[in-house]
């Protein structure tokens, strides 16, 4: 059971400002899958964002699914946190 919870898990989210309200799923994984999704992303410069408690709750939406509302406050909240821990790191 311990192997389970150390599982990198991944999600890949999509927007388009002209026909999308809100991001949406359009992958996710655990393990093999989560890896070849981070490979993915690195090959094609598509921005990572490490959170696991983020990763966590997009990872219970569905593919294709739009990040409820409920969940704007909470994603926005940790990137910016993130946003300002980022600036004060020296470049």
């Amino acid at each position: 059971m311990k192997e389970e919870k150390e599982r990198k898990q991944a999600v890949a989210l999509t927007y388009n400002n002209d026909e999308d309200t809100a991001p949406k799923v359009i992958a996710k994984g655990k393990g093999f899958v989560a890896d070849e999704l981070l490979k993915e992303a690195i090959k094609h410069n598509i921005p990572i964002q490490e959170d696991p408690s983020l990763v966590q709750l997009l990872s219970q939406l569905e593919i294709n699914e739009t990040i409820p509302e409920e969940l704007y406050e909470v994603i926005a909240e940790i990137f910016a946190f993130i946003y300002r821990i980022d600036k004060n790191i020296p470049s």
